[in-house]
């Protein structure tokens, strides 16, 4: 089976992979919080192909982190991925940034066997006490839709009250500091990685589940704000 190649854009984490189902090929990642993606991500593309002799026409389609996330990193990705496809005439593969942590969670959790939870909830940043977020149970099957939420120190207290939660992603030491229930766990160190796109990636490939490549657009789920550097707001130079 040809590879798939798939792209994760959507926090500090820049990420390539290449391979099919759970079988990895390679990866190419930066985990560096001041990552620049517009540089970085099609160095990592042209050396991961190049390393393993591929040509975009022998892939077998482009996998993307659909959002939520960085507006910035999304479309920096969508557009990378985009062009490979148009250039190539391979597929176009959304997969959800929050379902694929949720993936990287569960393998997580087969190394790490000291808690066992009910639920998986990845949490993206979104600035100030917001977050992107999502609960899946421990088949990584989605039990809540998409939102942006606002934590504070009620937040999944419900759930907390009778089931165990594990928390990921860098959104998470927001929850941190607010949930202090002795059912909730969490993953300081769980970095986003375009190999946990592999198996939901080949799922949507087999199933033909494809995007238009012409009119895809990201999952941002809010609108983008451009912000002003404050020098520039006190007129300084």
């Amino acid at each position: 089976m040809n590879p798939l190649l798939c792209i994760e854009t959507g926090t500090p984490t820049c990420s390539v992979a290449l391979g099919f189902d759970n079988k990895l090929i390679d990866v190419e990642e930066s985990h560096d919080p001041n990552n620049n993606h517009a540089k970085n991500l099609t160095v990592f593309i042209k050396n991961l192909l190049e390393k393993h002799n591929i040509k975009p026409a022998n892939l077998a389609g482009v996998a993307i982190s659909k959002g939520p996330g960085s507006y910035t990193g999304l479309r920096i990705g969508v557009s990378a991925a985009k062009g490979i496809c148009y250039g190539a005439n391979l597929p176009l593969i959304a997969v959800g940034s929050l379902n694929a942590m949720a993936h990287g969670a569960l393998v997580w959790l087969t190394q790490n066997r000291q808690f066992a939870p009910d639920i998986v909830c990845p949490m993206i940043d979104a600035r100030r006490m917001e977050v992107y977020t999502q609960l899946f149970n421990i088949k990584g099957e989605s039990i809540s839709d998409v939102e942006a939420k606002i934590l504070d120190k009620s937040s999944y207290s419900d759930l907390l009250s009778t089931k165990k939660i594990l928390f990921l992603g860098n959104g998470s030491p927001k929850a941190k500091d607010v949930i202090k229930s002795t059912n909730a766990a969490f993953i300081d160190d769980f970095m986003p990685s375009a190999r946990f796109m592999l198996p939901l990636a080949s799922r949507l490939f087999n199933q033909k589940k494809f995007e238009d490549v012409a009119y895809f657009e990201p999952l941002y789920l809010k609108d983008f704000i451009a912000t002003v550097a404050k020098n520039k707001v006190l007129g300084q130079k």
